[in-house]
């Protein structure tokens, strides 16, 4: 039998109960933006750290309004949130290098979402080859970089450090 080695994993599985309220609506209040993986805030929308990620680099962008669909959510709120998309896109290029961009919403929870009451758009590099056998035939992902170092590249790249 494999082992994979993923401490940063232990937190999830020993957690207890998923927070009561909105986890986004929780987390855009708090003022500890990196225990929360908040990379950049923006008048209306903030940019955080998938915590369980599909690969290294992984953003959700969500509107600071409560809001379960695009219809209920300001028309200003949807405009940044596309102009931050392209701000991820331009930031997970520079540090990634991916070969492509996955932009994707899932609204409603039929629909998949995970948090169906508040909508957030995950933007996602993509490398050739990096859905492999682990995840088909393993049910495993690997992600080489913990979420610490990801989040200090992205917050930098967004605060126009480099």
């Amino acid at each position: 039998m494999d082992h994979l080695w993923t401490p940063w994993r232990y937190s999830y599985i020993t957690q207890a109960k998923l927070p009561a309220g909105c986890i986004f609506c929780e987390k855009a209040a708090s003022a500890d933006d990196e225990r929360n993986l908040i990379v950049h805030r923006a008048p209306l929308n903030f940019v955080l750290l998938n915590l369980y990620p599909y690969n290294n680099g992984h953003v959700m962008i969500a509107p600071y309004a409560h809001a379960a669909t695009l219809e209920q959510a300001p028309e200003e709120a949807l405009v940044e949130m596309i102009r931050l998309a392209r701000r991820a896109e331009e930031a997970l290029t520079r540090i990634y290098r991916p070969k492509g961009i996955n932009l994707g919403m899932n609204v409603g929870e039929c629909a998949g979402a995970g948090v169906a009451g508040h909508i957030h758009l995950h933007v996602l590099p993509r490398w050739p080859g990096d859905v492999s056998f682990m995840t088909t035939t393993g049910e495993t992902r690997v992600i080489p970089e913990d979420l610490a170092t990801t989040w200090r590249k992205l917050r930098d790249a967004f605060s126009g450090a480099q």
